[in-house]
């Protein structure tokens, strides 16, 4: 059972990750967190990763 929610959350990430550009901003920051969350050394990795197939996603700095 374990295996076949493995592979279906992959299918899920994948299918994310594919239509990345498209999201609103809060969903992928909230998407991106969530994915994250215990995983701090991966984080510079995954945001690489997105950044590179959607360059567009390179959002400039949230006003302080």
């Amino acid at each position: 059972m374990n295996d076949g929610i493995d592979h279906l959350a992959s299918l899920l990430g994948r299918a994310a990750m594919d239509v990345w550009g498209d999201m609103p901003r809060d969903i992928q920051e909230a998407l991106f967190e969530t994915a994250m969350k215990g995983r701090e050394t991966e984080r510079e990795d995954l945001a690489r990763l997105l950044h590179e197939r959607h360059p567009r996603t390179l959002h400039p700095a949230r006003p302080g």
